[in-house]
């Protein structure tokens, strides 16, 4: 599969890539191991760092700013949005139910159904595990479709439609249905074998917090992914740049 990059991709560190901007978004491909913002111990580290610097030219003092629509967890890689007025973060926070997020997830073992959606009610401990829950005023209601792509003899290729935005929502909801995520050291089987948790954000397809026109990106399949279930055969959807 072949990226499909606008004239204003760019590469910043730590392997953050813009994909696309203009005046109210950034849309960019973050790497695996990189936060999406900063924590209690890592305020650097991030793509919210990372990009306030860029936005600001390196100019401390700058008043610009970005603001956080979304959240990948750190060991996830793929598509993050960003606005850069708290106008543009409302209008796609408040569209993303809308909102088309296509994932690829390579999960142990095969699934009995090629296909279907994972649905129940998700909460979180105080240990920071999130968890179904029979409790539905507890919980939050959370639906995850699924298609498998491709199945080998230890593992099993998705294409995952996140159809609620939830904490860990894909990882949890595939974990209890007895399929956990390669490399997921939270809710898998605790193997530190592989390098990196097998999550990542593919696609995402949106309307312009102002001008309205459909916007579609994608990023090409990380090699980590090939190197677990071989050659893998997706069609290539239309991507727009505007």
């Amino acid at each position: 599969m072949n990226r499909h990059s606008s004239p204003s991709t760019r590469f910043l560190p730590q392997g953050l890539v813009i994909l696309y901007e203009d005046r109210d978004i950034l849309v960019v491909d973050k790497p695996p191991g990189l936060l999406t913002i900063g924590t209690d111990t890592e305020k650097e580290r991030t793509a919210y760092f990372i990009l306030t610097d860029y936005v600001r030219k390196g100019y401390p003092k700058s008043k610009k700013r970005i603001f956080i629509v979304h959240r990948l967890d750190r060991e996830s890689s793929g598509i993050l949005i960003f606005a850069k007025s708290e106008d543009a973060k409302y209008c796609l926070q408040n569209q993303w139910k809308e909102t088309l997020k296509k994932y690829l997830a390579v999960v142990h073992g095969n699934l009995e159904k090629t296909s279907g959606t994972i649905t129940s009610y998700l909460t979180e401990n105080k240990a920071r595990v999130v968890y179904s829950t029979s409790d539905t005023k507890k919980g939050k209601l959370s639906h995850t479709a699924y298609r498998v792509l491709k199945q080998t003899k230890d593992f099993s290729l998705l294409e995952v439609d996140l159809l609620t935005g939830r904490k860990n929502q894909i990882r949890v909801h595939l974990a209890e249905n007895g399929h956990p995520i390669v490399g997921d050291k939270k809710y898998g089987k605790g193997d530190r074998s592989h390098k990196r948790l097998a999550l990542h954000a593919l696609s995402i397809s949106f309307k312009h917090p102002f001008s309205g026109k459909q916007l579609t990106f994608e990023t090409k399949i990380p090699p980590y992914f090939t190197n677990l279930v071989g050659n893998i055969d997706i069609p290539i959807r239309s991507i727009e740049y505007h």
